[in-house]
């Protein structure tokens, strides 16, 4: 752990076959919004929105990783990484969502995964990070019950095209943000305000995900399937017998809303017993539970930091009406904050210390969450898909970004990382967010997750010094604890 000296610190290794990479998703990233073919997706409307994204910033150009994708993965090489999570466009695969394929998306993408293979790099594709095409939510979007059938042919479509060169395909990348934060806080495209529609399409992203894996399957017969929820661990914020019930109420809409119909085959009685006064659930058709409780080959875990919630007492919210919702990027002020979707719970002030986006810093909560999914799902291995932290280091007047914030955040999450391995947690794999500063999503270019510095104005890629630090813990798979 930082703060301790290093003669004191144990050597933390990690087990044979651990795979370390980066991430990054395609709108964050690519840039050539309107090149090529490329159709336009909800975040390209959402960011025309006013008020919507900070300082009206786009995905236009982002870190203009279209165009410059050869320099990135020799960096990526010369950096020794040895594997990259990235997301496929869906607009640039199928500019209308669905029908006529636009193959010079395909070839950008199969151009991407050979880079990386003749580099030595084990390449990860999600094939959702939150890029709905526009034409599509023109249709009713996750709303429509369709869209499930939308995405697994899309599906087909990327892992016909790439299941040759591909082990394994992720479906979707945080569902919950896109029903919740998407549809019911309105912080995230398509920006609606509506919980129950947030619980219909929460429905409609487990049955995409059910139908999207069969398709990989048949696409594809060698891959491996998975998903990445970003699980949230949540903690009573008082022995408050209300606060425990918060708790495993807001537990229950973040996390076993999607684990247990997947891994289970089943939605958590209590959670629809809990959200039964604003929603009847009549979208869950007989079939749909058996189509969706396929299960993964791997669960892709990501994680920032904990919550701590109040019940509607302790929060002295009497009644639905206002109250403020959506607690997602800044840290909590004075008031408690609706759980997203929700009035059942209510988030509170944490103390420090914090990144930058908020988020209080508390690696042991990593540990619990892990052994937690271990615990609570037996036997479904692990890899933590995204971790990693904002800090706005840039370069100094040496021309290098000393982020030792950065560094103290990896190496305490790590080092929780192994200690939920220690104690029989089956996590195979970490992949660090992200791999280049980029646009973050309602943010802007504000925060900065990066490894890599990215000069918004000229494109300049600087590594700073965590992305050396991170690959001498990747070459010596492991690092003092």
């Amino acid at each position: 752990m930082t703060g301790v000296p290093a003669a004191d610190r144990g050597w933390l290794a990690f087990p044979d076959g651990f795979v370390w990479g980066t991430a990054t998703a395609a709108y964050q990233v690519e840039g050539a919004a309107d090149e090529n073919g490329r159709g336009p997706s909800i975040w390209d409307v959402f960011c025309r929105t006013p008020g919507k994204v900070a300082r009206g910033e786009t995905g236009d150009v982002a870190c203009d990783h279209y165009h410059r994708v050869e320099a990135d993965l020799d960096l990526m090489a010369s950096l020794g990484l040895p594997s990259y999570r990235f997301s496929v466009a869906w607009p640039r695969v199928l500019p209308d969502g669905t029908g006529a394929v636009n193959q010079r998306g395909i070839d950008f993408y199969r151009r991407l995964v050979d880079g990386l293979l003749e580099r030595g790099i084990t390449p990860l594709p999600t094939l959702y990070h939150w890029d709905l095409p526009q034409a599509l939510q023109e249709r009713g979007g996750w709303a429509n019950r369709e869209s499930a059938q939308w995405f697994a042919d899309y599906a087909t479509v990327v892992a016909g095209a790439l299941g040759d060169v591909v082990g394994t395909f992720m479906t979707l990348n945080e569902p919950w943000c896109v029903a919740f934060l998407g549809h019911a806080t309105g912080v995230l495209a398509p920006g609606f305000t509506d919980d129950a529609l947030a619980l219909q399409v929460v429905h409609h992203l487990n049955l995409a995900h059910g139908l999207g894996s069969a398709a990989i399957r048949a696409a594809a017969p060698s891959a491996q399937v998975s998903l990445a929820l970003n699980v949230a661990q949540v903690y009573p914020a008082s022995d408050d017998p209300g606060d425990a019930d918060a708790a495993r109420h807001a537990d229950g809409l973040a996390n076993r809303i999607f684990l247990d119909p997947i891994l289970r085959g089943a939605y958590p009685a209590d959670v629809v017993a809990d959200t039964e006064p604003w929603c009847d659930w009549s979208f869950v058709l007989p079939d749909d539970l058996a189509t969706i409780g396929v299960g993964v080959d791997v669960l892709g875990v990501n994680y920032y930091t904990p919550s701590r919630v109040v019940g509607p007492a302790s929060a002295g919210a009497a009644s639905l009406d206002d109250a403020p919702a959506g607690r997602w990027t800044e840290r909590a002020g004075a008031r408690p904050v609706a759980w997203p979707g929700t009035r059942l719970a209510w988030t509170v002030p944490q103390p420090g210390p914090f990144t930058d986006m908020g988020w209080r810093i508390e690696p042991s909560s990593f540990t619990d969450l892990l052994t937690r999914l271990s615990r609570d799902y037996p036997g479904v291995p692990m890899m933590v898909t995204e971790n990693g932290c904002a800090f706005g280091d840039g370069p100094g007047a040496d021309g290098r970004v000393h982020d030792n914030r950065r560094i103290a955040y990896l190496q305490d999450h790590l080092a929780a990382v192994h200690a939920a391995i220690a104690a029989g947690a089956d996590v195979r794999g970490y992949y660090l967010w992200s791999f280049l500063d980029n646009f973050e999503w309602s943010l802007g270019y504000d925060k900065r997750f990066g490894l890599v510095h990215v000069d918004y104005d000229s494109l300049v890629r600087t590594p700073k010094d965590s992305a050396s630090w991170y690959s001498d813990v990747v070459r010596a798979n492991g690092l003092l604890g």
